[in-house]
């Protein structure tokens, strides 16, 4: 499922599919894009396994985010993205997060606070195709508490989804992206807990070029874009680590 969330027309524009933690701190790098650049960026958020599905299938992208780096490897390995593009641009945070009115105590309890019977519903993203579901599922295992929690686990389509899930009174807990949690969105609207990085595989994401673009110049001019200085400095500002400082 494909969340059209930002679109500009600019002198040449670029769509890019992006996994859906960075709903929040793409659309403001592809503003600064088209400010500095004259160009402007179409962004379609989901998981990260649907979007390479649909890539696999023919969808008409220019540059492919993921939150899992093995997805755009496969699709070089395919012949579908270009080998000298693949960038590792981030590194993902997970969190334990519950709204602000909750009586949990997320910062002191940790992720042992699913277990209170208070949670009836915990969210987490769809492991099957979501990066952060299998890094949530990881952690539950991680912290041997995953068999006594399963039944009370509710799946979002993808971590976006599984935030609203929360936020909404679905579920009264989860592990969401630290994007989320940062995001303007959900910032103020809850607590969390940052989960250790060793419970779970390295959220590692990274990006490439699609080998069908016909907008493969403009696509570089932003991989490039997202090397400087500040557009480092923004996905910092929602929780990601960069990789030559993690």
């Amino acid at each position: 499922m494909l969340l059209l969330c930002y679109s500009r027309m600019g002198a040449g524009q670029i769509t890019i599919a992006a996994a859906a933690d960075l709903n929040a701190a793409l659309p403001e790098l592809a503003a600064e894009y088209e400010k500095q650049s004259g160009n402007s960026a179409k962004l379609a958020f989901g998981s990260s396994g649907n979007l390479f599905s649909q890539i696999q299938n023919g969808a008409p992208f220019d540059l492919f985010f993921s939150a899992d780096e093995d997805y755009p490897r496969q699709l070089v390995e395919a012949g579908l993205s270009e080998r000298s593009s693949l960038y590792r641009y981030a590194v993902g945070k997970l969190v334990v997060w519950v709204p602000a009115s909750s009586s949990l105590n997320v910062e002191k309890g940790g992720i042992k606070i699913l277990l209170d019977p208070a949670v009836k519903k915990i969210a987490i993203a769809n492991p099957q195709h979501a990066p952060y579901g299998r890094a949530a599922e990881a952690a539950l295992r991680h912290f041997g508490i995953y068999q006594q929690l399963a039944a009370r686990l509710v799946l979002g389509e993808n971590v976006s989804q599984a935030a609203q899930f929360i936020e909404s009174g679905s579920a009264q807990a989860g592990l969401i992206a630290l994007s989320h949690a940062l995001s303007p969105s959900l910032k103020g609207k809850g607590r969390y807990w940052i989960v250790p990085a060793n419970a779970y595989p390295p959220l590692n994401q990274a990006a490439a070029i699609l080998s069908r673009s016909s907008r493969k110049q403009e696509a570089a001019d932003f991989l490039t874009f997202l090397k400087t200085r500040q557009a480092i400095e923004v996905l910092k500002r929602y929780g990601f680590a960069i990789p030559e400082e993690h």
